[in-house]
């Protein structure tokens, strides 16, 4: 870290897929929300679609070219039943896949859930500029990637490297 830089705040989107959550009820959400806040960044959106593709597809691709939104997270919709879409509904919007997040966070789960993590297609890239993480629906998935990988890489006082300090050069050609 580097102190004496100041923090910059980014603008979050958070997405729930679930096909049962409501305001009232949506923990991850929720969590993912308090845990931004706390760092310093702004809640500009947050959305509650079905577990649907073309719901999530939609959701996304809205905030891609809303010019408000810095960053996409979306909880739910990794795991790998029939209903679990996330990962189908957003690659296809990704200009690049950032290959190492879902790998590291798998390996960062197997301390707490064990072989469960090998049911977790988390995946994370940039789209149109814009950071999009897809993560499981549980409170406690939301926390592991947020502490454990998110946090630091949305702190542009972070080093040796960032997320942060490549974003003016994320729409390069």
């Amino acid at each position: 870290m580097h102190p004496e830089k100041h923090f910059i705040p980014l603008n979050l989107a958070i997405l729930v897929v679930s096909d049962t959550r409501t305001e009232a009820d949506d923990v991850s959400g929720r969590t993912l929300a308090e845990l931004a806040t706390l760092a310093g960044h702004s809640i500009v959106a947050k959305k509650i679609v079905p577990d649907n593709i073309y719901h999530i597809r939609a959701a996304v691709a809205n905030w891609l070219i809303d010019g408000a939104v810095n960053v996409i997270i979306s909880t739910g919709g990794t795991g790998v039943t029939g209903r679990d879409g996330t990962p189908e509904a957003v690659l296809p919007l990704l200009d690049k896949v950032l290959e190492g997040f879902g790998e590291t966070f798998r390996m960062l789960s197997y301390q707490d859930i064990k072989t469960s993590t090998i049911q977790s297609r988390a995946v994370a890239g940039v789209a149109n500029g814009i950071y999009v993480f897809c993560l499981p629906g549980s409170a406690g998935a939301c926390r592991t990637a947020w502490d454990s990988l998110i946090k630091e890489q949305l702190d542009h006082r972070t080093r040796p490297c960032n997320l942060v300090q490549l974003m003016p050069r994320l729409k390069e050609r």
